[in-house]
C-alpha cells in the first residue's frame, strides 16, 4: 500500500471520528467527501466523480462501495480492507446497492450520517440516496462532522504543509525571473507548476489564477493567454502541494512604474494583513479574522472594492477547489486553535479604475502568534 502517514495516525483518526460519532449518537457515517476518505483511509482517486461511498460504522469497521475501475486504486492507497463494487449497467441506480449493503451491515433501522455538502456527491445522486433510504433508516446531515475534525492537523500532516509552502515560496522563485514587458502567461504559468511538480509535489485542487491587465481584477481562472505590456499588473494566486495538503499565496506584481492607486491599495492590504496576524491567535474566532479585514478596509472608503470573504483553512483537498469548508467571513463562531493551517488574504478590485491588488499567505496557528509559512514576506513586488 502507498499509504502517506503510519498506521497510528489512521487509527488515531478512526479513533475520533468513531467518538464524535457516538457522540452525535449516529450508528454510521456514509461518507462522499473524497478528503475525508482520504483523510481517514489513505484513499487517493479522482473516482468520486462517479457514486462512491465510504460505510464506517461506531465500531470502527468500514466497507468501500465504489466502481471496478477503482478497485485496484483503493487496495494500492488505502488500508481499507472492505471493498465492495457496484457495476456500471443501464439505468444503474448505487443506490440500491448501497442499500442492500446496509442492510448487509446490520444497519437496517439505524441513524446514518451523510456527506451532503461535498461535491463527492452530486445533485442526483442524492436525490437516489434519498429515495432508496428514507424507509430504511434516520438520515442525518452530518456534512461537517469529519471537515471539523481536519481543521487541526497532527505533527505529521504539518510537515506535509510545510513542504507545500516551501512549493509555493519555488514557485514564485520560477516566474519572477519572467515576468517583464513582453513575457508571455503561460511561460510564467508553467515554470510554477513545474516548479511544484519538479519538487515533488502535487498537482492544485484547483487550477492557479493568473490575470494580467483587466483580467488581473479576477480572482478565478479563465482560459486565454496574454503578453505583458511594458506597465502592466499581473495577479497570481496559486498553491505548493505535498500530499494533496496546501499552502496558497497570492500577489499581484506590477510592470513598470507603479499608480497612485496601486501603492495606496497595496498600503491598505499590508496594514489589514499585519493587523489580522495580532488576532489570528486562540481566543479569537474566524469571524474576528473577517472583523479587522472590513473595518480596516471600510475605513479606507475600499468596501465596494473588498470581498465579503479573507481567507480559508487549507489542508488535503481534492477538486474543484482547495478550499476548506471554514471561512474568514461575517459572524464565523469557529474558534482559532493551535496548528490549525489558514491562508489570509486580500483581494482588492477597483474596477472603476481598472487596478488590481492582492496580498496572501498561509499561517500555522500557534498557542500564542502565528507563523508565516512563506519567506517572501508581505513585500511589494515591482519589476
Amino acid at each position: 500500500m502507498a499509504l502517506q502517514f503510519d498506521s497510528e495516525e489512521y487509527a488515531n483518526r478512526l479513533q475520533r471520528l468513531t467518538a464524535r460519532m457516538r457522540d452525535e449518537k449516529l450508528d454510521a457515517m456514509l461518507l462522499f467527501a473524497q478528503e475525508s476518505m482520504y483523510w481517514l483511509t489513505g484513499y487517493d482517486t479522482f473516482g468520486y466523480c462517479f457514486f462512491q461511498t465510504l460505510i464506517v460504522k461506531a465500531d470502527g469497521d468500514m466497507v468501500l462501495l465504489t466502481r471496478s475501475a477503482d478497485l485496484r486504486q483503493a487496495r494500492q492507497t488505502s488500508n481499507i480492507a472492505k471493498i465492495e463494487i457496484w457495476v456500471d449497467r443501464a439505468n444503474a441506480d448505487p443506490a440500491m446497492d448501497l442499500k442492500n449493503l446496509l442492510s448487509d451491515m446490520d444497519l437496517l433501522g439505524c441513524r446514518l450520517g451523510v456527506e451532503y455538502d461535498t461535491h463527492g456527491l452530486t445533485g442526483k445522486n442524492a436525490r437516489l440516496l434519498d429515495n432508496q433510504l428514507q424507509s430504511f433508516g434516520d438520515l442525518v446531515d452530518a456534512s461537517g462532522l469529519v471537515s471539523r475534525l481536519r481543521l487541526v492537523k497532527s505533527p505529521a500532516e504539518l510537515a506535509h504543509v510545510e513542504k507545500a509552502a516551501c512549493l509555493a515560496d519555488d514557485a514564485l522563485d520560477a516566474a519572477l525571473p519572467l515576468i517583464g514587458p513582453g513575457a508571455g502567461e503561460a511561460a510564467i504559468l508553467a515554470a510554477m507548476q513545474g516548479a511544484v511538480l519538479a519538487g515533488g509535489g502535487d498537482y492544485p485542487a484547483n487550477e492557479f489564477i493568473i490575470g494580467s491587465g483587466i483580467d488581473a481584477l479576477l480572482c478565478r481562472y479563465k482560459s486565454g493567454r496574454r503578453r505583458l505590456d511594458a506597465n502592466d499588473q499581473l495577479t497570481l494566486e496559486w498553491a505548493g502541494v505535498s500530499a494533496h495538503y496546501h499552502a496558497a499565496m497570492m500577489r499581484t506584481v506590477v510592470i513598470g512604474e507603479p499608480t497612485n492607486r496601486h501603492r495606496e491599495l497595496y498600503g491598505a492590504c499590508r496594514d489589514t494583513i499585519q493587523a489580522i496576524e495580532t488576532v489570528l491567535r486562540p481566543g479569537n474566532t474566524f469571524g474576528t479574522v473577517f472583523d479587522t479585514h472590513a473595518r480596516i478596509m471600510d475605513e479606507r472608503g475600499l468596501a465596494r472594492h473588498r470581498l465579503n470573504a479573507c481567507g480559508y483553512s487549507l489542508g488535503a483537498r481534492f477538486s474543484p477547489s482547495w478550499m476548506e469548508h471554514q471561512m474568514f467571513h461575517i459572524g464565523n463562531p469557529q474558534e482559532i486553535l493551535p496548528d490549525m493551517s489558514l491562508f489570509v488574504h486580500m483581494i482588492i478590485m477597483d474596477s472603476d479604475s481598472g487596478t488590481a491588488m492582492t496580498l496572501g499567505q498561509t499561517y500555522l496557528t500557534t498557542t500564542d502568534e502565528p507563523k508565516a509559512l512563506s519567506r517572501y514576506g508581505l513585500d511589494f513586488i515591482n519589476v
